[in-house]
């Protein structure tokens, strides 16, 4: 199955404790887990560069020995480069940037350029320099938070012609099954709520992969109600050649793998996607 006909899903990160007894196995290292995670979901945003910028080099061809080639990493740039910098005079660090994950070049997905809620129209200049720069082999997907970039006006239209110009994704932030009730007596939604932004869903593809974020509640049938809309646009996408990419998350991620496979459950109803592969931590707990 070529990269054109499929659906990439995957989760926010591969390194998480929290998922040991479900998606990993209850006992063993952290080796192990990206090859666990590889045989479930096909994609990752990999959150870490955000937060620790590139990785080694001896990081990456570890990553590069361990996923399977049609596996896709979808690294978040740095936050020094987008938060603290603002795209400004980030060109060598840049080039370094995507230099240090060169052995993984056949694998990545799009790159997120995620944009702090300050970051307005004002600052496209910045943008528009860092996609002239970006590598044609490596999609991006870049995410906005400004409210200017969502009021269907001016603003909203430079940005989405410049990213059309460079084929860039806009990435679609669906916060809204996270705010769909009040977090009382929840500390779990009340903090997420609290992090993640309440941005209006504009469902607008901008390049060929597609990049949907969908922030999940902790009710499952919320979830649902609100994904399955998504079913018929991303098999929509599929038909008319794009790549789509699906990260799940849930207010505390810790049951988001569970919530990615039923939801994989809702897709493979409609598109045709192979069914993914048992959770390493439940198989080996069926086997005692």
């Amino acid at each position: 199955m070529t990269r054109l006909s499929r659906l990439y899903l995957g989760l926010a990160m591969w390194a998480n404790p929290d998922w040991c007894g479900s998606l990993y196995p209850p006992y063993g290292g952290q080796e192990g887990w990206l090859a666990d995670y590889a045989r479930v979901f096909n994609a990752v945003e990999g959150n870490t560069t955000f937060y620790s910028g590139a990785p080694r080099a001896e990081t990456v061809a570890g990553w590069s020995r361990l996923a399977p080639a049609d596996f896709r990493f979808c690294f978040k740039l740095p936050a020094a480069l987008t938060h603290e910098r603002r795209l400004e005079g980030i060109e060598a660090d840049f080039d370094a940037f995507v230099e240090a994950l060169s052995p993984l070049h056949d694998r990545l997905g799009p790159l997120l350029v995620q944009l702090p809620r300050d970051f307005g129209p004002d600052l496209l200049p910045r943008l528009a320099a860092l996609l002239e720069r970006w590598p044609a082999a490596i999609p991006c997907a870049v995410e906005v938070r400004h409210p200017e970039f969502f009021h269907k006006g001016s603003a909203e239209i430079a940005l989405n012609r410049l990213l059309i110009t460079h084929g860039a994704n806009r990435v679609m932030l669906d916060v809204r099954p996270l705010f769909s009730t009040p977090a009382t007596g929840c500390p779990a939604l009340a903090q997420a709520q609290s992090e993640k932004p309440r941005c209006p869903l504009h469902v607008l593809s901008t390049g060929n992969e597609p990049l949907v974020r969908f922030i999940g509640h902790l009710d499952e049938e919320i979830n649902l109600s609100y994904f399955r809309p998504w079913i018929g646009q991303l098999k929509l996408w599929i038909k008319q050649g794009k790549t789509p990419f699906l990260f799940v998350h849930t207010a505390n991620n810790r049951r988001a793998p569970e919530l990615a496979r039923r939801l994989h459950g809702e897709l493979i109803v409609q598109l045709d996607q192979p069914p993914l592969n048992d959770f390493a931590g439940e198989r080996q707990t069926t086997l005692f």
